[in-house]
């Protein structure tokens, strides 16, 4: 099975994933610091899941914070990474936004 690549809006601010914009990690991360915060989302994703499949919701709890600290961290979340005034689209389908010329000229779209 191959993967295709991730689409990312052309100012690669989003991820689009099924019609639905996700915000991207902020580029201006030391790459070295990024690979710890994603190490670190991955762990408590990891984390969660096992506390999930145990019915531990102290632990499941614990690790939802710890993956919502890594993604403010990396940019993912909290106030944007970019500095031009232009709002936050998360969670927006791309067809709803100023993405969507760009977005139906994807095969996606």
């Amino acid at each position: 099975m191959t993967r295709e690549p991730a689409l990312t809006t052309p100012d690669g601010r989003y991820l689009v994933v099924r019609g639905r914009l996700w915000r991207c990690s902020d580029p201006g991360l030391d790459p070295e610091h990024r690979q710890e915060l994603v190490e670190r989302l991955m762990t408590a994703r990891r984390d969660k899941r096992t506390a999930m499949a145990a019915d531990d919701a102290a632990a499941r709890e614990d690790a939802r914070a710890r993956v919502d600290q890594a993604k403010h961290e990396l940019g993912e979340r909290g106030p944007v990474w970019w500095d031009d005034g232009a709002p936050d689209l998360t969670r927006h389908l791309a067809r709803n936004t100023d993405y969507a010329d760009w977005y139906a000229t994807t095969t996606q779209g």
